[in-house]
């Protein structure tokens, strides 16, 4: 049983595939392979792509999808989550979609090998989906990847996003540096500027990061205002450059990224949504069919 708590669960030669299957399907949407199967959802922090590309994805595919409110369920009652997942598995699901707020949860219930687990978002540490999709997005616009810089740039140290898509993105070949004022940087050996523009004319993607300014105790900026100030993705800042701009949403506007740029050819942001339904069908199938 394969589950995919991070994408180090996946093989080089799994992710190929799974790019690969991505790429089929947006050419062609293929017949219902999962329609004999039935897919639970389980999101305890609040998602509006990622919880409905999942569900998209599934039901291109034929399968059936569950949600599950866990405010309207038995851990809203004081049972634990173990026991709540360990009663969902007996009605013997097929996969459990779960997005949590403590990093090792996914992990946690994969560890029961009950049905297979797909981590939507887990604390601060793992995203892999959303990684997987960049990736996707990325080499559908070079074709090659390996040697190219992607700038990560926001609150890194807060983003599960960053988070994945660092590992996912250096095992791949890819040079990532980061950008980002010092309490938002993370603890790791890779490249680290302050500002953007240190580094613009050395990147071929710069990645932008939603500020979470609410998370850190002690005020780094006085208000959103403030940041966007020093980093916010500007035409300005990207000048004609050829560089691809991601951003994993929700984007605040004039803060994480103008409004210009977000009209720009250059910005994938829409295309990113678009790719993560045809990313998450690959991964479906690569986990319920392919194993």
């Amino acid at each position: 049983m394969q589950h995919l708590v991070d994408t180090d669960d996946f093989s080089k030669e799994q992710i190929a595939n799974i790019m690969h299957d991505a790429a089929t399907f947006k050419k062609e949407m293929p017949s219902k392979l999962l329609e004999d199967k039935l897919l639970i959802t389980l999101f305890f922090e609040s998602s509006t792509r990622t919880r409905s590309s999942f569900e998209v994805a599934a039901k291109r595919l034929g399968a059936s999808v569950v949600h599950l409110d866990p405010s309207k369920s038995s851990t809203n009652k004081g049972e634990s989550l173990e026991d709540t997942f360990e009663n969902l598995a007996a009605m013997e699901p097929d996969g459990v979609i779960i997005r949590h707020e403590f990093n090792n949860t996914p992990k946690k219930l994969a560890n029961k090998n009950l049905t297979p687990i797909l981590n939507a978002g887990a604390g601060n540490y793992a995203h892999p989906t959303q990684a997987l999709l960049d990736y996707f997005t990325m080499l559908e616009h070079f074709g090659e990847l390996k040697g190219k810089t992607i700038a990560i740039v926001g609150d890194i140290v807060s983003s599960r996003v960053a988070s994945s898509g660092i590992r996912l993105f250096t095992r791949m070949g890819m040079n990532v540096v980061l950008v980002a004022p010092k309490p938002f940087m993370p603890d790791n050996d890779l490249p680290k500027y302050e500002k953007l523009s240190n580094i613009i004319d050395k990147v071929d993607i710069v990645m932008s990061l939603r500020a979470q300014l609410e998370r850190h105790k002690a005020p780094i900026f006085e208000d959103y205002d403030e940041y966007a100030k020093e980093y916010c993705i500007t035409k300005e800042l990207f000048e004609d450059r050829d560089i691809l701009l991601l951003h994993p949403g929700p984007v605040m506007r004039n803060i994480d990224i103008s409004d210009e740029m977000l009209t720009d050819k250059r910005s994938k942001v829409l295309t990113q949504v678009k790719n993560g339904v045809y990313v998450r069908m690959a991964i479906l199938k690569a986990l319920l069919l392919d194993n």
